[in-house]
């Protein structure tokens, strides 16, 4: 079931839009400690043809009401971030919709990219990465993630996935699965169509990789890329992941 929140003063502004150029659609989890500062770097785009959608899984924490004043929309929903950007997607009025990480920075002149896009006729695509710690194992790590994504047309979720609306729906949205939820779901788009690849910047968190290491955090994603290729179920990856 989806329960919907509504901010008081911007959110009937934006409901009475015929229809915005873009959708943020942010899925977090007991996210009080980096909410507020991530939605305050988002509130200039409101009122550029942007619309901000929390959804939130459950969160134990203040999450939830922390964000309803910095965003036009908050749900709350199940756990698990395919089941929350699906909601997020349900209730967007963009005309394209931006996935994005509670932790991943967007860059500034982020309206500009999609009235290009549309002018372009692209229907899907990513962003470059960065990391945001200053180890120089960061930037090799940031620069391969960057490459391997541009050869294969596959993006991990850091990388601010972007799809029409359109084509969200048409290829039914991301797949009930509790991780590899983007690798999968790229690999049904780049059936539709290659994707666009935007040379600017997200800034996204080291903070995982610092807290289980940086060499270590690397051995385990390639582990369950691999995994998944050769055919582990998403579900025993999941259980491995958030056992490191």
């Amino acid at each position: 079931m989806v329960v919907l929140w509504m901010a008081n003063t911007d959110v009937t502004e934006c409901v009475k839009q015929s229809s915005p150029l873009l959708s943020i659609i942010i899925p977090c989890l007991n996210e009080e400690q980096t909410i507020v500062n991530s939605l305050s770097t988002l509130q200039s785009l409101r009122n550029k043809q942007c619309e901000l959608i929390v959804v939130d899984g459950g969160s134990r924490d203040r999450t939830l009401s922390l964000a309803t004043s910095l965003a036009d929309k908050c749900i709350s929903s199940s756990p698990g971030r395919a089941e929350q950007m699906n909601q997020g997607a349900a209730v967007a009025k963009g005309d394209w919709l931006l996935f994005l990480h509670v932790d991943t920075l967007l860059p500034q002149n982020v309206t500009q990219t999609f009235l290009q896009l549309n002018e372009a006729k692209k229907n899907w695509g990513f962003f470059s990465l960065r990391l945001s710690g200053a180890n120089f194992l960061f930037r090799i790590i940031e620069h391969a993630i960057s490459l391997r994504s541009r050869i294969t047309g596959i993006a991990t979720g850091d990388q601010a996935l972007f799809v029409r609306r359109y084509l969200f729906f048409q290829v039914k949205g991301y797949a009930d699965i509790p991780l590899m939820e983007d690798v999968e779901f790229c690999s049904r788009l780049r059936r539709q169509s290659s994707p666009v690849v935007i040379s600017e910047i997200v800034m996204t968190s080291s903070r995982r990789w610092e807290k289980n290491g940086i060499i270590n955090t690397v051995l385990l994603m390639w582990c369950l890329r691999l995994a998944y290729f050769f055919g582990v179920s998403p579900k025993k990856l999941h259980k491995i992941y958030y056992q490191n």
